[in-house]
């Protein structure tokens, strides 16, 4: 299943991705946001597939919807460093360089979060701006100190993110967040799939910046799997349904590569995330 929020007519609304449209289930009558789906999950769903099987809404058009992010402003933005061997190799090749032996873990706030084909603005008092293709985990139950072997149980959904980066800001301390957080910082989308419908460990990743392929792996790269975040990041936080936890980014960043050739993102430029089975995520920089 393939759930998504969106703007119409000022309200926010849920809709379900469907192979030739999204279905509106606001508009059909569908009691629940997203937070309640999700906390909700088995029941929520016996009702939308009994609207599916209604059939009597049309489906409305992808390319026409104002995309929200998936997922409440009232949700925790965790992320995840360094978590592939190439990118670790890539931002470290001039350094005594080792794997984090444990996820790296840092955060976003609330209002970094945005949704598909969100412009982003970029703001004046940062230049060094750049890229990070990741996928995100939807926290489905919440708790604490969940072992590995659990750890499914307590993940929704995956979706699409883009861990943006302001990299000069981020250097400036060895605390990265505000290089992380500007606002619209944490693009993610365009919908949640629900996490019985893919293999989030073997799973294609890339990013295009306009047309140019800059980054391209498989989530079995991962240093740290879903599972181990998951588990990991519940020893010291309380997971909550609708959290939202990036797993780190793949080679091929503008951080990565030799001074003479870092050509930062500015605006007018488009990129786009796209992750197998999942689709693909847009932002435009403004």
């Amino acid at each position: 299943m393939k759930l998504l929020c969106f703007s119409a007519e000022g309200q926010s609304r849920l809709g379900l991705k469907l192979d030739d449209g999204v279905l509106d289930l606001t508009a059909a009558g569908y009691p629940r946001d997203l937070k309640d789906t999700i906390e909700n999950f088995e029941a929520a769903k016996k009702e939308i597939d009994k609207i599916c099987l209604g059939g009597t809404l049309p489906l409305l058009k992808e390319d026409s919807l104002s995309y929200l992010p998936p997922a409440s402003s009232l949700s925790k933005i965790l992320c995840v460093g360094q978590n592939y061997k190439e990118h670790v190799e890539e931002m470290h090749k001039s350094l005594a360089m080792t794997y984090p032996p444990e996820p790296v873990l840092f955060s976003k706030f609330n209002n970094a979060l945005t949704g598909h084909r969100s412009p982003v603005k970029l703001s004046a008092n940062a230049h060094c701006y750049d890229y990070e293709a990741e996928l995100v985990i939807v926290i489905g139950k919440g708790g604490m100190d969940i072992p590995k072997e659990k750890a499914a149980d307590y993940i929704f959904g995956y979706t699409c993110g883009n861990d943006l980066s302001a990299r000069e800001a981020q250097k400036k301390t060895s605390q990265w967040l505000i290089g992380k957080s500007l606002p619209g910082f944490a693009p993610a989308g365009p919908w949640i799939v629900t996490a019985d419908e893919l293999d989030p460990c073997h799973l294609d990743i890339s990013c295009r910046r306009g047309e140019e392929l800059v980054q391209n792996s498989n989530t079995s790269r991962m240093i740290f799997d879903i599972y181990t975040i998951v588990s990991y990041a519940s020893k010291f936080i309380l997971l909550e349904p609708g959290d939202l936890i990036f797993t780190g980014t793949p080679a091929g960043v503008i951080f990565g590569k030799e001074a003479d050739q870092q050509n930062w993102l500015t605006a007018g430029e488009e990129v786009t995330v796209t992750i197998q089975h999942i689709g693909s995520l847009t932002t435009k920089f403004i």
